[in-house]
């Protein structure tokens, strides 16, 4: 199929050169050379890393891998919290050709099993304090030597990290070449999928360099700022924030979870001139009494970007009237980055989600893959220059969302006149609750594994704080009667999914029913069942 003529282009980057410096200045190699006691990182214990430091484990971690085997085109996964060993493990992997898979560690033991093995991941990195998880995940992948088991501290079968490392060399490993990001998302499969791309072709720092330019289009200044990251790194959002602000030299904050009146501490003790925030973190931010919120000095913020989940116009609002007109916004997903929206372009267009990236094309396509007119809502389709994006194993599914280069993350949405996107729904069936995509699929398939369930749909809600919350509806095999048979097999229910589930993707709620509405053919209805949470609220997204 031929590539789709762009509906409106990206914008160019300007011919000005502002103050950033060349390109052999930036990306986390070359600082760490020119500069190894600029401040890189200060941890949730107080405690701090230089670039020099975290390079040179970094590189002993490296050294240590080779020793182990590794080799490029080879994947690894981590189970960490937001650490040192967050930021040395992916460096370690993006000098010796490596795929590495972070993983979310509020999955299950037999979740993360799955992803070992879909990612064919010959080392498991894990911290302590997920030991229960990760002894589970592999027994139960069975596809990684026990001795390619590394650990941060003491878990049992594991071997520590800090034994392979320690007599390693802190130098850069010899023959070094890019590594590359392997995230995990969910499809309507129920099944998480790997998005895959080919091993850069450039030199680690060059290509780290090049990564800076990020942190250009959002308006950071090169050494000169520090980013506040209180996401976890395993996710796409946070992970690029912060890694982009490294490149161009900013000292990361690092907090292991978001507290909404510690971020204002944070932000007001270290001067922190840029984030990443998702909309539920917006709504407790507000939520804290007006004295808390006026007792910590912002006015370090330049720059807040929010992105996962549509934030709500007067929530947003509300941000924008506390700290300025500083908050960007993007919209994409893990499969790439679709816009970004500058704060006066959000005040003039409330709503919009921006325009294109650089480099990227939108197009708005019908039902029978026609562009749509402006004003008309369609599928969203972008087009990013570059290898096309892949999932990993799957070329039905990696076929399904494009269209000849452009691809879809299956959002609704339409363009104005003036070249602005607007999200208006979703055509899959994802719920986005925290900023985090959670599918039906794969909570109904673990609820069906229960006796007495005989139908069932998960769907998701409006809720003020989440965004959305998930709710099942149940069709029993004996209709509960009174309230406490309703609320007792409602609990047996929530309980059975928290064994199979991580607690993020478990029903809120569950409702029954004595038949769900389904066609003919046995295709649910499930818009019927979404309309009677949603009828009474201002929005459907």
């Amino acid at each position: 199929m031929p590539t789709l003529p762009p509906q409106f282009p990206a914008r160019r980057p300007t011919s000005k050169t502002d103050a950033w410096p060349s390109l052999e200045q930036l990306g986390f190699w070359n600082i760490a050379e020119r500069e190894p006691d600029r401040s890189a990182l200060v941890l949730p214990d107080g405690s701090t890393w230089t670039f020099g430091e975290v390079r040179r484990e970094a590189n002993r971690l490296a050294h240590g891998l080779r020793a182990l085997g590794l080799k490029p085109g080879d994947s690894i996964a981590t189970l960490l919290p937001n650490d040192t060993h967050a930021y040395t493990t992916r460096l370690a992997a993006f000098q010796t050709g490596l795929y590495i898979t972070p993983l979310n560690h509020h999955l299950t033991g037999q979740e993360i099993a799955y992803v070992l093995g879909d990612a064919e991941a010959r080392v498991l990195i894990a911290d302590e304090r997920f030991a229960d998880t990760a002894r589970r995940a592999l027994a139960e992948s069975g596809t990684i030597d026990s001795a390619h088991c590394l650990s941060i501290g003491e878990i049992e079968g594991f071997s520590e990290l800090a034994e392979l490392t320690r007599n390693q060399p802190d130098g850069d490993p010899p023959e070094r070449c890019a590594g590359q990001l392997m995230l995990y998302t969910s499809g309507t499969t129920g099944r998480p999928k790997g998005v895959r791309r080919p091993l850069p072709s450039e030199d680690p720092s060059d290509w780290a360099a090049q990564r800076a330019i990020f942190a250009r289009a959002f308006g950071l200044r090169p050494f000169d700022g520090s980013q506040l990251v209180v996401g976890p790194l395993y996710h796409a959002g946070p992970s690029v924030f912060s890694w982009g602000s490294l490149d161009a030299g900013h000292q990361q904050i690092v907090t292991d979870r978001f507290d909404p009146e510690e971020t204002l501490r944070l932000i007001e003790t270290h001067r922190v001139t840029n984030t990443h925030l998702v909309a539920t973190m917006f709504h407790r931010l507000l939520a804290l009494p007006a004295a808390v919120r006026a007792g910590y000095d912002v006015s370090s913020l330049r720059m807040v970007a929010h992105s996962a989940a549509p934030t709500p116009i007067e929530l947003k609002r509300q941000m924008m009237d506390w700290w300025g007109p500083i908050i960007w916004e993007t919209y994409g997903g893990t499969e790439g980055a679709a816009t970004i929206c500058k704060p006066h372009h959000w005040l003039a267009k409330p709503g919009t989600v921006g325009r294109p990236v650089r480099d990227a094309r939108i197009t708005i396509l019908d039902e029978e893959d026609k562009p749509c007119r402006p004003g008309t809502p369609g599928r969203i389709f972008v087009e990013r220059e570059g290898p096309k994006m892949e999932y990993w194993k799957d070329p039905e599914k990696t076929r399904e969302i494009h269209r000849g280069n452009a691809l879809t993350l299956g959002d609704i949405g339409y363009v104005d006149e003036d070249g602005f996107l607007f999200l208006t729904g979703r055509a899959s069936e994802a719920i986005i609750t925290g900023g985090v995509n959670v599918y039906p699929a794969e909570v109904e398939n673990a609820l069906m594994e229960h006796p007495e369930v005989v139908d069932l749909a998960v769907i998701g809600a409006p809720d003020d704080e989440w965004g959305e919350r998930i709710v099942g509806i149940v069709q029993p095999r004996t209709l509960p009667e009174t309230d406490s048979e309703k609320q007792a097999l409602s609990d047996e229910l929530l309980a059975f999914a928290r064994e199979r589930l991580a607690g993020f993707k478990c029903p809120r709620e569950i409702h029954f029913r004595s038949e769900l509405p389904r066609e003919e053919n046995g295709k649910l209805y499930r818009r019927r069942l979404r309309e009677a949470f949603w009828q009474d609220s201002n929005r459907s997204i």
